[in-house]
């Protein structure tokens, strides 16, 4: 289905919050059209980066990639909703990482026996993820170790976080420029070699609209999530952990299927593994730098233990994954399942 059908949504949930319908009702429209809007932020910054070199098309699509999760993280920011923040961070890493990657290593393994990548670059990948659970456990391990919460150890980990984000551009591109090809680190390419189907001027319009509407529904979508997690009897956690992260994961899971059915399982793995990785080292500070500007309770890192857990857990599933060169569906299904399973104790969490 083409996802632009769905752009019939943007009215409708713009009117259901107008109307005050039921919160339920206004996030669902408001999910539903955050989708094509999204994917079409994400191919307009592909348009865009065809009409510059490998190298700045590379760094543009790294930073408008994210733009979707931080405008969302921003407007929860502003109204004060420090815990679904960091769960949406928790739950972007994990819904990356084990189900766009899961999923989409089943698909392309029903049609590929044996899906191969690199493993040097995957390697590179996975000590990155690594570096990115340690950031997590550090100021929960100082939280039960002094029985405090210290905000400056977030901010300080956030600018540390931030330059290896600034310091794996610099190697992607180095290494880009010495072998003529993109590999990335934390920079997904999406657009591969193929020529550009949009003028230069359509895109940064595209681009435009896309963005201006999306921020628009953020803010429904941000006043609307408590309420209905209220009403359905979730909590904001869940809510944040499992919904919006999946929201903001349509446009990875949508590409990173397509390249797995094409057998070009690195480029899932760039785009899978590396919106995890940017998630954590560009996400995640930028929305700590920001809270400081908002003048509200900075906004920490500190997460709480089961996130951690499943943070950490799903690392070593992703490692396990990215370990010999190759994989199979039935890895893919692993991933998945461990995802579902960690939504369900999500769900079962008391608020």
């Amino acid at each position: 289905m083409n996802k632009q059908v769905l752009l019939i949504f943007v009215p409708i949930a713009l009117a259901l919050d107008w109307a005050q319908a039921s919160p339920t009702l206004v996030f669902a429209a408001t999910a539903l059209a955050l989708i094509p809007l999204i994917g079409l932020m994400s191919k307009a910054t592909e348009q865009l980066s065809g009409y510059v070199s490998p190298a700045t098309g590379g760094l543009l699509t790294a930073s408008l990639g994210n733009l979707p999760d931080l405008i969302i993280g921003l407007f929860a920011l502003q109204k004060g909703l420090h815990e679904v923040v960091k769960a949406s961070i928790s739950g972007a890493i994990l819904a990356n990482i084990l189900f766009t990657l899961g999923l989409a290593i089943f698909v392309g393994g029903l049609r590929h026996s044996t899906l191969k990548f690199d493993p040097s670059a995957a390697g590179l990948n996975a000590g990155m993820l690594q570096l990115a659970a340690v950031a997590l456990l550090i100021p929960a391990i100082f939280n039960v170790s002094v029985q405090q919460t210290e905000e400056d150890l977030s901010l300080e980990i956030a600018v540390l976080l931030f330059l290896v984000y600034l310091a794996g551009l610099i190697y992607t591109f180095t290494r880009s420029a010495q072998n003529g090809q993109g590999t990335t680190l934390t920079v997904d390419q999406r657009n591969g070699s193929k020529p550009a189907e949009w003028s230069q001027r359509q895109s940064l319009k595209v681009l435009g609209l896309s963005t201006g509407a999306l921020a628009v529904l953020s803010e429904t979508l941000t006043d609307a999530i408590e309420p209905m997690a209220a009403q359905l009897g979730l909590t904001p956690m869940f809510a944040g952990i499992i919904l919006l992260a999946l929201v903001g994961s349509i446009a990875e899971l949508s590409n990173a299927i397509v390249f797995a059915r094409r057998d070009q399982l690195d480029a899932t793995l760039n785009i899978a593994v590396g919106a995890s990785l940017q998630t954590a080292l560009f996400v995640a500070p930028v929305l700590v730098f920001a809270s400081y500007a908002f003048g509200r309770q900075p906004l920490d890192l500190l997460f709480s233990q089961f996130e951690i857990a499943a943070v950490v857990l799903g690392t070593f599933i992703a490692l396990r994954v990215l370990a010999n060169g190759e994989t199979n569906w039935i890895e893919g299904v692993m991933a998945v399942v461990v995802y579902l399973m960690l939504g369900y104790a999500f769900y079962c969490i008391p608020g």
